[in-house]
């Protein structure tokens, strides 16, 4: 299988380039993205053409192979929450090389997203202004959808709360939450409790201590298993990481994951203009602001959490960047729309060489030696 995506790869991805992203890129992304769900999910529901993708992308090596929590993650690279919104595409997702995908973000009731538009591609920024909303059929039609089913990856759901007025109340906003992770505790492998959505009634107040706290204590009465990663906001300053920090190591909370979009404009990476007003940006824009947490994530809590780096992964070398920081898994999403599927299978042959290179023999041993705490221990 790895011969053949090593000979494969190039050409999927010049193919990408040259004839299939120049066309997808003329129509609304939006549209295009409902497309490829419904096509993906009709491939990977098919065992004949499931099996020739990836026998085409996946690339697999001991080396990238890691226990983390009790879950076995074949690859560090996982799909990042917001593409697979509704979990239609579990059986596909595997065949791209994916070692791990999110689900969602799911929330307790079904929600309808924000007004259209909310995509907007940035080309020249190698970026996505993202205004969904939350989209979601909801927490019980999700996991009724997928009971019983035997996945071939490990399966984080990431839950939020409803994006509806009502569940900005706090109280309501927190029994939004407790839905959505009591309808999941006995599917998939991790769950990850998103507070940093930019896009939905009432900002992050979650981002705040003492909701936080509240929200947490409740998901602790539910009884899981399973590890628990809360999902930041790259644009959050030091002394409210802090307190996050202080309030997670009084709670079920395994890791961080590091980032979500950013809502903030003033950013140098920006290199396209007539931005649409709402939404917040993925991609090259973010991927400065998500190492510069990941690092002081590991950094602050001595290593002690896992971190999950999100943000501007287009190549081998960013996802290693992340590790080298402290991040033990990479999620993407942005640099598969911009490259193509074929580079998930490339990502993870260059991490391979990039390995060996330095001398390690397993993935787990670059996680952070490029952190400052390192030079304490």
């Amino acid at each position: 299988m790895n011969k053949v995506q090593y000979v494969i790869a190039p050409s999927l991805a010049f193919m990408y380039q040259k004839s299939v992203k120049p066309v997808l890129f003329r129509y609304d992304p939006e549209n295009v993205h409902d497309c490829i769900t419904a096509l993906s999910r009709m491939t990977g529901e098919n065992p004949i053409t499931r099996g020739a993708v990836k026998t085409a992308m996946a690339y697999n090596s001991p080396l990238l192979e890691q226990d983390i929590k009790g879950v076995h993650f074949s690859n560090p690279i996982g799909l990042s929450a917001g593409f697979d919104k509704n979990a239609l595409l579990t059986d596909f997702i595997p065949a791209l090389g994916f070692g791990f995908m999110e689900i969602g973000s799911i929330t307790g009731e079904p929600c309808k997203g924000n007004d259209k538009p909310r995509l907007q591609r940035l080309p020249k920024s190698k970026s996505i202004l993202v205004y969904y909303g939350l989209r979601n059929d909801g927490a019980n039609a999700i996991s009724a959808r997928l009971k019983n089913k035997n996945f071939k990856l490990p399966i984080g759901t990431n839950i939020a709360k409803t994006n509806s007025r009502a569940a900005c109340d706090d109280k309501v906003g927190v029994a939004d939450y407790v839905k959505a992770f009591k309808a999941f505790k006995e599917i998939g492998s991790y769950f990850t409790v998103n507070i940093s959505c930019p896009n939905t009634y009432g900002g992050q107040p979650f981002h705040d201590a003492r909701r936080l706290d509240a929200l947490l204590t409740a998901l602790d009465s539910v009884v899981t298993k399973k590890p628990v990663f809360v999902k930041l906001s790259p644009d959050l300053p030091d002394d409210q990481i802090d307190a996050i920090i202080n309030v997670a190591s009084r709670h079920r909370v395994d890791g961080f994951i590091c980032s979500n979009l950013t809502k903030n404009r003033d950013n140098s990476n920006i290199k396209d203009i007539n931005l649409n007003d709402a939404g917040g940006l993925s991609g090259k824009v973010v991927e400065e602001l998500s190492n510069q947490m990941i690092a002081k994530m590991f950094q602050k809590t001595d290593g002690k959490y896992v971190i999950i780096g999100v943000g501007g992964v287009f190549t081998a070398e960013d996802a290693y960047r992340k590790i080298r920081l402290g991040a033990s898994l990479v999620e993407l999403i942005t640099g598969m729309i911009y490259l193509g599927p074929q580079a998930i299978g490339q990502i993870n042959r260059g991490l391979v060489k990039l390995l060996k290179r330095d001398g390690f023999e397993n993935i787990s041993e670059a996680v952070g030696v490029d952190n400052p705490i390192r030079s304490r221990v």
